[in-house]
């Protein structure tokens, strides 16, 4: 579950960060970024829900 925790957490973060930065190309990477984490929730949540 900690993993679970940490990926929500780094979502959160990242587009966060991605909405208060003015870097366009950095902005792009932390959204690639946070979509990256919710391709592996979802993974994770299946391999818990079998």
């Amino acid at each position: 579950m900690a993993r679970i925790d940490h990926l929500k957490s780094q979502v959160a973060r990242a587009v966060r960060l991605a909405k208060a930065i003015l870097d366009q190309h950095t902005a792009d990477r932390l959204q690639a970024f946070a979509a990256e984490c919710r391709t592996e929730l979802q993974v994770l949540g299946l391999k818990t829900a079998a």
